[in-house]
């Protein structure tokens, strides 16, 4: 199960559940809500937990995270992260019980409520953070009916984690801010293994004060957070960037290991070379090992690529920068969406690069994407 971006604080909850974060605040710091007071809603675009207490320590780090308390009142966390419904269920409800989906089952176990909807949640907590898919999920979730803004009022604090483009982060933080509440854009770094190890890059700008009462939030969720200042969009504009530069390199990985598959290379021997020598780092050892073997369980999912590059060329249209390599990178991620490849890893777009000929459209199985 995968809540993109949150599965390392979404696993904080009630200790001795298999959690990767561990509570060490005395019950008497919490009060009468002892350890975790969690709530969740799930509908077809998002998953919530509310936390009553931020996590204090990472499990096997040497560093104790000081909880951000909120000074005369409990700091109640919200998470909203992107559920891909498909993996777990298919409904066709619109509000769902929390018993039905696999992701929800373990809050409720460990003595989650359910909320009616985005706004009951907001309403009963300090700060909320969200994480969903793209620009239409954002707005749905934020301006829909019984959405986050009407649960918004003075005070409140939102923080947005989404990589979307930069005019949907500033209608966002506008409408928050109109109603008095403070927000703050947050996007990450990193894919689903940094986010299980708490190894995120988190990149923030906005409201500085909510950026250090969120600082332990962040501290469990990821190895550094980045403060960039107060204008909105910067954040967004760092992240989009970052993930440009990250698609061309994939997508140039998979141009040179068709290419080489193509010449008779043998990709094993091919992938070791690129592990022992100067081009060596995490993602290409990791995509090129993917590719070789054929698996495109999504680590980072190819259509959520795709969509940043997409972005980040409206980005550089904006002040009038040409960006060939992303263009020309984005019309091959183009391709392998077309080929069915879109809910599968980044590294898919190899399909897209490695011509078959006529049958380069044909639909992939689960196994391809699954395997």
């Amino acid at each position: 199960m995968m809540i993109s971006g949150f599965q390392a604080i979404l696993q904080a909850r009630a200790p001795g559940a298999g959690s990767n974060l561990r509570q060490k605040v005395s019950p008497a710091d919490l009060g009468a809500d002892s350890l975790f007071n969690q709530r969740v809603l799930t509908s077809s675009r998002w998953c919530v937990v509310v936390i009553r207490k931020c996590v204090t320590q990472v499990s096997g780090s040497t560093n104790t995270l000081q909880p951000t308390y909120r000074k005369r009142v409990p700091a109640r966390l919200c998470f909203m992260g992107l559920n891909d419904l498909n993996t777990f269920y298919k409904t066709e409800n619109p509000i769902l019980d929390p018993e039905l989906a696999d992701v929800c089952r373990e809050f409720v176990k460990a003595g989650a409520l359910k909320g009616n909807n985005p706004a009951d949640v907001v309403q009963s907590c300090d700060i909320t953070f969200t994480c969903v898919a793209d620009s239409t999920a954002v707005r749905d979730i934020m301006f829909g009916n019984m959405g986050v803004l009407d649960g918004i009022s003075k005070g409140k604090c939102y923080v947005e984690m989404s990589t979307v483009d930069e005019e949907t982060v500033q209608d966002v933080a506008d409408a928050i801010m109109v109603r008095g509440g403070a927000f703050l854009e947050a996007p990450v770094c990193g894919s689903r293994v940094p986010a299980l190890e708490g190894q995120l890059l988190i990149l923030a700008s906005g409201d500085r004060k909510l950026f250090d009462d969120c600082y332990s939030c962040f501290e469990a969720m990821g190895k550094k957070s980045f403060y960039l200042g107060n204008e909105v969009g910067t954040a967004t504009r760092m992240k989009l960037i970052h993930n440009m530069i990250l698609g061309n390199m994939v997508a140039s990985l998979a141009e040179g290991m068709a290419l080489a598959d193509k010449v008779g290379i043998d990709l094993e021997d091919f992938s070791e070379v690129l592990s022992l020598g100067s081009l060596s780092c995490r993602t290409i050892n990791h995509k090129s090992q993917a590719i070789m073997n054929g698996r495109f369980d999504p680590h980072f999912p190819l259509q959520h690529q795709q969509k940043d590059l997409r972005l980040v060329l409206g980005l550089g249209d904006s002040v009038e920068q040409p960006l060939h390599l992303a263009a020309a990178a984005n019309e091959l991620y183009k391709k392998a969406r077309r080929m069915g490849y879109g809910e599968g890893d980044v590294a898919a777009v190899f399909k897209a690069a490695n011509e078959f000929g006529a049958g380069e459209l044909a639909e992939p199985s689960a196994q391809d994407l699954a395997k």
